[in-house]
């Protein structure tokens, strides 16, 4: 049988696959890893501005990576880090 594909845009696909994956409750990577694996570095706003990692505002855009994988985002700018975390 046939998995569905969870409306994630194609180049966000890798961070999801990644975190729907990971059987910790909490996963933290650093920019550097997420930029990894996504293949391309992160738009300005993700390094600087917290809503870009906390807002859902349309579930089409980078936000559906973490939501679709039923997690939240918590970025620490400064450390250059976002904890990704799974309700349990």
């Amino acid at each position: 049988m046939q998995q569905s594909v969870p409306h994630v845009p194609r180049e966000y696909r890798a961070l999801y696959t990644y975190l729907e994956h990971r059987y910790a409750s909490v996963v933290v990577l650093t920019f550097e890893q997420i930029e990894a694996l996504l293949g391309f570095p992160l738009p300005g706003p993700a390094r600087t501005e917290r809503g870009w990692w906390t807002e859902i505002v349309d579930t089409q855009r980078h936000c559906s990576a973490w939501t679709e994988a039923r997690r939240t985002a918590a970025p620490n700018l400064a450390a250059g880090i976002v904890t990704f975390e799974r309700p349990v």
